[in-house]
């Protein structure tokens, strides 16, 4: 018990002379070193001042990384010609913008001269992130704003409405890696790659218009008998379609056959007049066998058979038993679906792409999309007035009669370009006219940038002027850097 009660006398008696030391320690000395310790640990944005309307600025913080919670900033305000500004109006807030549904936070700074042209204060950021924060100087001189990057985490501030070669384009906005996280913010390489463009047209199947035959004949008359009766009907080559009669063509058989009588009176004038008697009925659409069987009967026939000239099908018809026609009507048309069109629009921005002889894909979705490869026949001269769409033109082979004219397919067509700048689809925004994808510049600046796009494919946009091979953009999450950067930069920028 005694060496406890001798021991703790020793140590109450070092308490009480340490606290006497302090306690007459010269006060000038105390905050002497005080105010040195926390100068030191002070880091300056700049060595020199920087310009904010009619003032010339300086900022520094404590401590040199910013951190959630209590930091110290300084401000020095000087006017044009280097004297301190005194009794100045300032206000300091840091704020991290909105991101998506999260609001802007805000850490504003009560500040106090605390000498001439000299302001102190603190600020207090909630969380770890970008602050950048805007000053605003009001005093007989005029009004002036400057703007300084900072993030918690990353030392020191720089000035971000600077001129110079660190002044950065409107609408930029830094997001430092957590956020970037948080919100799904990825980046790829401008770079260049042969792009492949799919084109997919709806196309038609029509007739092959060069294998349609009109049956019109040169005289006047009246059906008789008719043979292909309806639309739709098979025939055959040779195949009768109708009779008629035709008091021309009556003639011109007896003309015909009188004229073969007179032949062994005059040989040399009947040859003459039978071989134009002979041409008149080929052209009154009689075949030679016709004029044969003529011959052989020794009479003329008052209704004469008409005789199809191509295998086919009635595709129009004008006539019934007993009507009259004139030279030249249309009686029959007959096509040959043997072969038939495909025509298909295109829209005019593809159909620069297309070529004569590129291989096409013709998708029959009535047919379980049964798909025949073809190539591309022709490209019409003219656009679609409406639809401003053009049309190109595939054969197909029917020898099967798979294919139905009136049928709907889709036409897949596949075009190779060379190499070209590309960036991913998703990288690119649209705003009205303008193309923009935001371009990263490194230490999470991201920037709006405008381009402008040629050919694309599902993945891929050609980028022709705006950016160059390299070059790093968001590929995904721009949608909430644009929130940030519209209000950052106004709309004029969009």
């Amino acid at each position: 018990m005694k060496r406890f009660l001798i021991f703790s006398s020793i140590c109450l008696a070092i308490v009480v002379a340490g606290f006497s030391y302090y306690k007459f320690l010269p006060m000038e000395k105390a905050t002497a070193d005080n105010n040195s310790t926390a100068m030191e640990s002070v880091v300056q944005s700049d060595n020199n001042f920087e310009d904010a309307g009619p003032y010339k600025v300086h900022v520094s913080i404590n401590p040199s990384v910013p951190k959630v919670g209590k930091n110290e900033v300084v401000i020095s305000v000087n006017d044009d010609q280097g004297k301190p500004v005194s009794q100045a109006k300032i206000k300091a807030v840091a704020v991290m913008p909105a991101m998506g549904s999260m609001p802007a936070m805000y850490a504003p700074s009560e500040l106090t001269e605390i000498e001439a042209g000299k302001y102190q204060g603190q600020f207090q950021p909630s969380m770890a992130g970008e602050w950048p924060m805007t000053i605003d100087i009001n005093s007989a001189a005029g009004n002036g704003s400057i703007t300084y990057d900072l993030a918690i985490g990353r030392e020191g501030i720089r000035c971000a409405t600077c001129g110079g070669s660190g002044m950065e384009m409107p609408g930029t906005v830094r997001v430092d890696a957590g956020r970037r996280q948080l919100i799904g913010i990825t980046t790829g390489k401008v770079k260049e790659k042969k792009l492949r463009i799919p084109i997919r047209a709806a196309g038609r199947i029509t007739y092959d218009e060069t294998r349609l035959t009109d049956i019109t004949l040169k005289f006047n008359g009246w059906i008789g008998d008719l043979y292909a009766d309806a639309l739709g009907k098979s025939v055959s080559q040779g195949e009768p379609l109708f009779t008629v009669y035709s008091p021309d063509l009556l003639a011109a058989q007896e003309e015909y056959l009188e004229t073969r009588k007179r032949i062994k009176v005059d040989s040399l004038r009947g040859k003459k007049l039978l071989n134009a008697a002979r041409r008149r009925l080929l052209l009154w659409s009689l075949t030679k066998n016709q004029i044969s069987q003529l011959e052989n009967r020794g009479h003329a026939l008052e209704y004469i058979p008409i005789l199809s000239p191509i295998n086919g099908v009635i595709i129009n018809k004008s006539i019934v038993k007993g009507s009259s026609f004139k030279p030249g009507q249309q009686l029959f048309r007959i096509a040959d679906l043997n072969r038939v069109w495909v025509e298909a629009d295109v829209y005019d921005a593809d159909l620069a792409l297309i070529k004569t002889g590129m291989k096409a894909k013709v998708v029959l979705h009535e047919m379980d999309n049964h798909t025949i490869k073809t190539k591309v026949d022709y490209i019409y001269p003219y656009m679609a007035n409406q639809t401003r769409t053009g049309k190109i033109r595939l054969l197909l082979d029917n020898s099967e009669g798979l294919f139905r004219p009136d049928m709907f397919v889709q036409v897949k067509l596949k075009v190779k370009l060379s190499k070209r700048l590309v960036v991913p689809e998703s990288a690119v925004m649209y705003a009205g006219d303008t193309r923009l994808v935001f371009l990263d510049l490194g230490d999470g600046r991201l920037q709006p940038q405008k381009i402008q796009t040629g050919n694309r494919n599902r993945k891929w946009i050609e980028v022709v002027g705006g950016l160059e091979k390299g070059d790093q953009v968001v590929t995904s999450g721009n949608f909430l850097i644009a929130s940030e950067s519209k209000l950052k930069s106004g709309v004029q920028q969009w």
